[in-house]
């Protein structure tokens, strides 16, 4: 197999790796750098940490953590009920219960890693493996719980090295005419609007349409319907069946096709074109807060995201630039954000009257956000954000 090195972004850490002052002894550090496949068009990790050291019982990203994806995952679920009335559904990487709750415990199951939250699916009732996605939890699946009509997977598959092992444990635990329904962030998105900051350790690949088609078919399976999401800053829901099955591939699935060809992602300059749109972007945003801070205002970042870590770490962005930086999730806050030690707190402390700019950490919900804080707007404050280009957002 045969890669090209499209871009390095130096020394990265575990992106949810939040430590107090006396932990930071345990912080690991490793080379971020992707490369694409010059055949399938896979865009890849060159080097990836260990499944163990990324999810585990102190992972701490909840799915529930926003009324967007709350709504997401309620209509997703109905969605697959209306159009595949599945009598089994499967939910790889569960997280909280956030989609598998709209399904009866009886026909539903869940396969989730992660301590933490696999205990939470079981006290809701859910048979859950607490268990990494691979062949050897198929094998104990269709013996104990049989194949299954649906299986869904959000923010999940790209989290898999082996992907092509992961998608031929898919395709064995399916029935004849079942759906593999998954969404992950969108390659074409990423370039569109260099928000590079969706390379992070735990993101293994960035998808294409292209590279899915190509991945899948090695496993005897074929996309026939693809929907374009504005989530997470752009994913693609793939829907996926057996290559025997009597599904008929929509427009859908050509057009994504056919743009992605448009825009170069069969070609290689597209990518060197992307690698020179990042470094240009990390230039822009250091010098837009170089420039609010040499005008003695106050900054902090909005969000304690994967995403910011990749930023801050890539352009160095430390307390220097950054006061420190809000989120709601109380396992990261009172420590320090990985990397770059910026210290997390609360939003109810965090916004006060001092903030006069907030960079967006979760610039994929700065719709959702801008609401809530429409107080730090009105009294003048503003956002920052890097994506498409650095700059400061006018409200909606």
């Amino acid at each position: 197999m045969s890669k090209t090195l499209v871009l390095k972004l130096g020394k990265q850490p575990k992106a949810n790796g939040f430590f107090k002052d006396s932990e930071l002894n345990k912080e690991v550090f490793f080379d971020m750098n992707v490369a694409v496949d010059d055949n399938t068009k896979l865009l890849s990790l060159t080097k990836t940490l260990d499944k163990e050291m990324l999810f585990n019982d102190e992972y701490v990203y909840h799915s529930s953590g926003s009324k967007t994806m709350q709504f997401h995952f309620a209509s997703i679920a109905n969605q697959i009920k209306r159009q595949f009335s599945p009598k089994k559904v499967l939910e790889i990487g569960s997280n909280d219960g956030v989609f598998i709750k709209h399904f009866k415990k009886k026909h539903a199951l869940c396969v989730e890693p992660c301590g933490n939250f696999a205990d939470m699916t079981a006290g809701m009732g859910y048979k859950t493996y607490e268990a990494f996605w691979d062949d050897k939890l198929i094998e104990k699946i269709i013996r104990d719980d049989g194949l299954q009509d649906v299986v869904y997977a959000a923010n999940c598959m790209c989290h898999i090295p082996e992907i092509g092992k992961a998608f031929e444990a898919v395709h064995d635990v399916l029935t004849a005419d079942g759906v593999f329904v998954f969404e992950d962030p969108s390659l074409a998105e990423m370039f569109n609007r260099t928000s590079y900051d969706q390379i992070y350790d735990e993101h293994a690949h960035i998808f294409s349409v292209t590279a899915l088609a190509e991945e899948l078919m090695k496993v005897n399976m074929f996309i026939f319907h693809v929907e374009n999401l504005s989530v997470h800053g752009g994913s693609n829901r793939i829907y996926a069946a057996r290559i025997d099955s009597d599904y008929k591939v929509s427009k859908e699935v050509l057009n994504n096709l056919d743009y992605e060809k448009s825009i170069g992602l069969s070609t290689f300059g597209a990518y060197e074109q992307f690698a020179d749109n990042v470094r240009q972007s990390r230039t822009r945003l250091i010098g837009l807060l170089y420039n609010i801070k040499n005008n003695h205002k106050k900054i902090i970042s909005y969000g304690a995201t994967s995403k910011s870590t990749t930023v801050f770490n890539y352009c160095g962005i430390d307390r220097t630039y950054i006061d420190y930086i809000t989120d709601i999730t109380p396992d990261k806050q009172g420590k320090l954000s990985p990397g770059m030690h910026i210290p997390v707190v609360s939003p109810e402390v965090g916004m006060n009257n001092s903030v006069d700019f907030a960079y967006l950490g979760a610039w994929n919900f700065a719709n959702e956000i801008m609401e809530k804080e429409s107080a730090f707007i009105e009294r003048g404050g503003k956002f920052i954000t890097h994506v498409p280009f650095a700059g400061i957002l006018n409200p909606c």
